[in-house]
Formats: C-alpha cells, structure tokens, sequence
C-alpha cells in the first residue's frame, strides 16, 4: 500500500487538514482534492471511487468526508482498515465532528496521522499507541508527580502537628496563668517542636548533618498556622518548612522538562555516597484474567561525590522470593557478590568513579504467574436492556508489603459518552475531551488493598472499556533488595550513605 495523502473535507469539497505522505507538488495535492466531491456517485454504497492514476478511499463523518488518496496498485482491504483507523483518530481530538474543531486541533490530526503513516507505508500502531506516542507520556514525569504530592501530604501533616503542639502549649500555658511566648502573629521559633531532618523520598543518613537554624522573628502573618487553605500548592509548603529551617529534598531525577525545553537540573540533597534503586514493571494481562506479559527491571546506581569514599564496598539484604535474575557490573567482584552479598570493585584498590552514576547491579523477572502481579483490576462491563453498559470495577492488592501512592486507573468510553457514577472508593475524574474516566487513589496499602468502582455509561459496549492502563509510585522495592551497610575497603569502618528507592509501570494494562 502507498498512500499518497490522508485529508479531512466538507461535503462540500471544501479541504480543513490535509497531510501529504510522499514527494508531490502542492499544485498536483490541491488538484487531486478538488477534484474528489465530483467524482463521488450517487446512490451507491461504495466507499471508493478510482480515476486513471489514483484511488478515493472515503467515509462520510456527519457533514464531514476522511479521505485518503493512495495509488491503484495498494490492496483495497488494507486501504479500508486504515481509512477506519483515521476515522476512530479523529474524535479522540476533536470533541465533535464540527469544521471549527477539526480546524482548531489540526495540528494534534497531523501528529496523529504522522504515527499512523510514514513515507506512505502504513506503521502497525493501534489507538493506544498513538495516543501515548503524539503525548509523549513519560513515566518519569508521573513518578515525578507522585513524589510532589507526597511532599505536599507530608508538609500539611508538619504543619498540623505544629498548630497542634502550639495550642497544646498556649492551653498549658493558659492553666498555669503564664503569660505564653508565642500567640497569633508569632512563628514556630519558640516552639519546642523538633522537626525530622528529610522530607521526601531520599533515606537513611546524611554524611554533614547540620542542626537546624531556627529563627525567633515573628512572622507579619501567621502563614504557617492556615492549614487547608485553597489554592495553596507544593511550592508553598515547601517554602515554609524550608523558612523554618527543615530540610526539603527535590529529586532531580524525576525532574520534567517541557517539549523542546532542557530539563533544569536540581541538586539534590543527598550524601557524598548516593543508591538509587530503580524498578520497571511491564504488565499485561487479559479482560478475562491470565497474564500475557510480566516483567520487572531492576537497577542499583551508585553516585560518589567525595573521592574519600570512592574504595567501599555495599552490603546487600536480599529477601527476595520470586526468583529475580540478578547480574553485577562486569568490574564488580561476582565472587564477593556471591558469597557475601556485597558489592565490590575485582581490583580494591581502584576506587569507583567520581561524580557520575554507574551501574552496579541489576536484576530481571520474566513470568506468566498471576501471583507476580502485584495489583489485580477486574473490570466487568454488562449490557443494560436501554442500550447502555453497568460496568463494575475492582482492585486487589496482592503484594501488601507494598504501597502504591498516587494510582489512576484510566477507563476509556465511547466517544461522547457521559458516564453516571454510582459508587467509587477514592476519587475519580470524567476527561471528555479524551473520551476516558479517571480513578485516583492516593495510596494503596495494606489498610484499604482492595476498593470499587461502578457507573453506567450510555450507548456503549463492553469492549469500549478496553484497554485499561493503571499507573503509580512507589517507595518500596518488589524484588525485597535492600542496602543494609557501606563500609571502606581498608578497615570496613562504615561510611554515612543515602538511599532513593522508586518503583514505577513503565506500562500496565489490563487488554
């Protein structure tokens, strides 16, 4: 098949997005769309119409006409499985099949149409794909998300304990007919309150731990003591626990930058021995149950930012019980690694490299086993007798050792589709424009591992709520690999370290 054009035109001939797929002058594209609404028959249920060099292959949209113009030698089947797939394209951008809307989302038709068509050959890409690949949706920017959100939770809950260690100390101070040393237009200087170091994903300890300075100037106004005001977000929260001398950290590997855009780079506050563990989970399982694909992909890097503590050597707790593969660097000692758990250089007098990060370890998990799965969804669409759809969606959280912060489980619908939602554990988000039904969960944990969602969605079908995709954060590791210790080489005295531990879908769909 070559397709020489895909174009969106009245009925009245008139062209609003055309995009050209092979070498053609403009003059000769322009020609062969004018030329289309005269050839059209009347009366017939053809869906194509040929001239003496190219073929129309059309399908009426309302008052709206896809076009697509390939040559007369491309297979007509194909040409009318991919005319189909720009046509179910289309409303996934425009809200309705209007000549204003295709218009003002011509640019996101053009992306869309690029995905499907490249140098007039068809690519093999479904809806899904190409909704995710014109977005651009990257998963560290949804564990960036989740780590923000998680910061704000917990700068809320400082601020709540300190309103509450204030009042509690306004009300003692009241009983003994003390005059208190703090009131409304005070700061939190004179409170005893002592706030934990870190704030955020990093662990563990820090290498320079310096005290807190805290300042005794009142504040103009009391910021800190309201609590839930509206539109206050993270960087607020952040501001004020960092004016009163807490230390907030930014991971700068989950920062995001804009499309076309390089991305800031953040410092954070971590030692000069640094771990990062990074987990990847790939799943794919059936409507019906069964798991089509699981994988887990594993990584410890290893960021030294002193040269003092370049020879060290890492101790390992490795509790795992799936069987994970694990592999070192080729410059790690496997025998050490398997003796003793402990990851070392095979020459310990050369130190590991400064100020970069490197691979150390990492490991691999391959399965069809539903037990690997760490969160189940069941998703049970039935036909209504009015012609609508009663689905019922659950979750289980199997693996309860684990908690998944920030999941949204996202449901398509049919185009135009108002869904009524009956009952709903969390939170849940109805996106028109996308044709899709978000449901959030802040944490999944061991206390609430399983919750439900119903609604009714009219003039749909069960298969409209396929594929689903489920996403989420999280700080715990799957594969139970943790860092119990980091000592020198020359006399195994312990070296002060930091810890970050993420784990995150790179995609989870139930199909």
């Amino acid at each position: 098949m070559v397709l020489i054009a895909a174009a969106v035109c009245t009925k009245a001939g008139k062209t609003i997005v055309s995009r050209q797929f092979v070498e053609m002058s403009k003059a000769r594209i322009e020609g062969l769309l004018a030329a289309f609404p005269k050839l059209i028959p009347t009366g017939t249920q053809h869906t194509f119409v040929e001239t003496d060099s190219v073929r129309y292959v059309y399908q009426p949209l309302e008052r709206l006409y896809m076009l697509l113009i390939t040559t007369k030698a491309s297979n007509i089947l194909e040409d009318l499985e991919t005319l189909r797939l720009f046509a179910r394209v289309i409303p996934e951008y425009c809200r309705s099949l209007e000549e204003n809307e295709i218009a003002e989302n011509a640019f996101s038709l053009i992306f869309a149409f690029d995905e499907i068509v490249a140098l007039g050959y068809r690519e093999s890409v479904n809806l899904s794909q190409i909704r995710t690949f014109v977005e651009m949706d990257s998963h560290e920017e949804k564990v960036y998300q989740a780590v923000r959100q998680t910061q704000e939770r917990e700068a809320k809950n400082k601020m709540r304990e300190k309103a509450k260690e204030l009042q509690r100390q306004k009300m003692e101070a009241a009983k003994k007919g003390i005059k208190p040393s703090f009131g409304s237009n005070s700061g939190f200087g004179s409170s005893s309150y002592t706030p934990t170091p870190i704030v955020g994903d990093l662990a563990n300890i820090s290498n320079d731990v310096k005290p807190p300075s805290y300042s005794t100037t009142p504040l103009q106004k009391p910021r800190g003591m309201k609590l839930g005001g509206k539109g206050r977000d993270v960087e607020s929260f952040v501001d004020q626990l960092k004016s009163e001398g807490e230390n907030v950290i930014t991971t700068a590997k989950n920062s995001i930058a804009q499309p076309g855009t390089k991305a800031p780079t953040i410092k954070p506050d971590i030692d000069d021995v640094h771990l990062r563990l990074e987990e990847k989970l790939v799943v794919r399982m059936g409507r019906d149950g069964g798991v089509q694909q699981f994988e887990l992909l594993g990584l410890v890097t290893l960021h030294i930012g002193d040269e003092r503590w370049g020879r060290i050597r890492i101790h390992l707790d490795n509790k795992d019980t799936h069987g994970v593969q694990l592999q070192t660097h080729p410059n790690v000692d496997k025998e050490l690694f398997k003796l003793r758990s402990q990851i070392g250089l095979k020459q310990p007098a050369k130190p590991f490299p400064l100020h970069t990060d490197v691979g150390v370890l990492k490991w691999r998990l391959q399965s069809t086993d539903e037990n690997l799965v760490p969160l189940l969804i069941n998703c049970w669409p039935s036909e209504a007798g009015d012609g609508s759809c009663d689905v019922n969606i659950e979750y289980e959280l199997t693996h309860t050792n684990l908690d998944l912060i920030d999941v949204n489980i996202t449901i398509p619908l049919p185009v135009g589709c108002s869904p009524v939602v009956g009952e709903c554990d969390g939170t849940y988000t109805h996106e028109s424009r996308r044709n899709q039904l978000i449901w959030n969960l802040p944490i999944i944990d061991a206390s609430n591992k399983s919750g439900s969602l119903e609604f009714n969605a009219p003039k749909a079908v069960p298969n409209d709520f396929f594929p689903l995709s489920v996403s989420f954060s999280s700080k715990s590791s799957y594969a139970s690999i943790k860092i119990t210790e980091v000592v020198l080489v020359d006399d195994d005295s312990p070296v002060k370290y930091s810890v970050e531990a993420v784990l995150f879908p790179d995609k989870y769909e139930i199909v």
